[in-house]
């Protein structure tokens, strides 16, 4: 009987090493097939950081805005109703431009020149209008701005086209009171001042965006840290360009700065990362000096954002 005893007890050893054997070989089959499948199909994603997440930012309210893709990049407070000083003018420009055809020329008036501000205007100097609105866009001319709405007649009807213009491009929340954005003095009966206009960093970036559609080269002058201007009388002005980090920007396309007492610091520009492929970059309620970084992460942010979505 001892010989079929370890007859059996050798088969057993046997058939267990040679299941464990098979076992093995199916798991490292399997192990290997599934490998191939996944390289074949899908491959691990990386994980993307959002590189708006942790800019630390000081204006009240931001708008990052893709004009083709027409998406959203990245906000804060959007729609919150906020002085816009000198981001007015724009708009004050805008009105104008459209309105080329009926006046294309400026001359300084008394009351332009008793406008807040001096831009070395004399009474009675002639602009071209085109020339004008560079000047008063680079450096943010109050007077400038001011003999621009005077020479298409009364400054009240000319805010009043640019309320209206306001509206036809859906800029609900928007309000102009002046064509400068200048603070207004508190009025009878009133504890502070208001600004000269108010509206929001969605608002501004719908402005840009049509002008960059219909009138491109509107804002070209804003580009330049400096320019050399004349007025028909062939007197030079220098315009200095009041965003100090125009020539910055990668691809910049056009900028306007603003700031007053009640407004803090505001910034719009434009930039083209991409050929064709402008981005809006809002800031409102910021410090005269955070503004101007503010925009810098923002733009840093937005071309780390791009080259992301390409990998």
């Amino acid at each position: 009987m001892k010989p079929k005893l370890l007859a059996s007890s050798f088969e057993i050893k046997f058939f267990t090493i040679l299941g464990a054997f098979l076992v093995g070989m199916i798991l490292v089959s399997f192990f290997i097939s599934h490998q191939i499948i996944r390289n074949n199909i899908s491959k691990p994603s990386k994980i993307v950081v959002n590189p708006y997440e942790n800019l630390n930012l000081t204006a009240k309210s931001i708008f990052v805005f893709d004009v083709r893709a027409n998406k959203v990049l990245f906000s804060k407070n959007p729609d919150e109703r906020l002085p816009l000083a000198s981001i007015t003018k724009v708009m004050t420009a805008l009105v104008a431009k459209s309105m080329e055809s009926k006046k294309d020329t400026v001359t300084i008036s008394q009351e332009a020149i008793r406008a807040e501000g001096d831009s070395g205007f004399k009474v009675g100097e002639k602009w071209s209008l085109e020339n004008l609105l560079d000047f008063l866009l680079t450096s943010s001319s109050n007077d400038g701005a001011t003999a621009v709405a005077l020479a298409f007649g009364a400054k009240k009807d000319f805010i009043n086209l640019m309320n209206k213009k306001a509206d036809e491009l859906g800029m609900l929340n928007t309000y102009y009171f002046n064509e400068t954005g200048v603070d207004l003095p508190a009025q009878s009966g009133e504890s502070v001042p208001k600004g000269g206009a108010y509206g929001t960093a969605r608002d501004t970036a719908t402005l840009f965006a049509f002008i960059l559609k219909n009138y491109p080269s509107l804002l070209s002058a804003t580009t330049k840290a400096e320019s050399d201007i004349s007025s028909l009388n062939k007197i030079n002005h220098v315009a200095r360009n009041t965003d100090l980090i125009a020539e910055n920007i990668p691809g910049i396309k056009g900028s306007k700065t603003g700031f007053t007492d009640l407004a803090g610091g505001n910034l719009v520009i434009a930039f083209d990362p991409e050929l064709g492929r402008p981005i809006i970059i809002s800031v409102l309620g910021s410090t005269a000096e955070a503004r101007f970084t503010d925009v810098e992460k923002l733009v840093e942010a937005t071309l780390i954002n791009i080259q992301n979505t390409k990998n």
